[in-house]
């Protein structure tokens, strides 16, 4: 089990910019996909954004794509969404995730979607609200 802290959320105006951090422990963070999801108020939550194992391929949901980037230093354990001219729509508690199995990315190959429940660990979640 990993334990996954995010931190970075709060009140930004639209067009600005925040970067989440989420800080892992407890396992090898390197061997582990990590995800980005968010859940806005009276909707399911929603699947923003995946890293391979060694940050060489990413995907990002096209809600966010050319927007926000998602990245890794595996010698701090972390990992982030940075997130670039916000909308309101953006509004979300935004949750980390590692993948629950080591390795699911080989190399060369493609980072793409995943399910909810091939994660296995959550972060607590950080809330982010653009006002328009």
């Amino acid at each position: 089990q990993v334990q996954l802290v995010e931190s970075g959320g709060g009140l930004v105006q639209a067009g600005g910019s925040l970067r989440l951090s989420c800080v892992a422990s407890g396992r090898t963070f390197s061997s582990y996909v990590m995800g980005w999801f968010r859940q806005a108020p009276g909707k399911e939550r929603e699947y923003v954004a995946a890293i391979s194992q060694r940050g060489r391929s990413t995907y990002v949901s096209d809600s966010v794509k050319g927007r926000f980037t998602i990245s890794r230093d595996n010698a701090k354990n972390t990992a982030y969404l940075q997130m670039n001219s916000l909308k309101s729509e953006d509004t979300a508690v935004y949750y980390c995730a590692a993948d629950r199995r080591p390795g699911r990315v080989a190399t060369g190959q493609a980072m793409g979607v995943m399910t909810e429940a091939e994660f296995g660990s959550w972060g607590q979640g950080t809330q982010v609200t653009v006002s328009s």
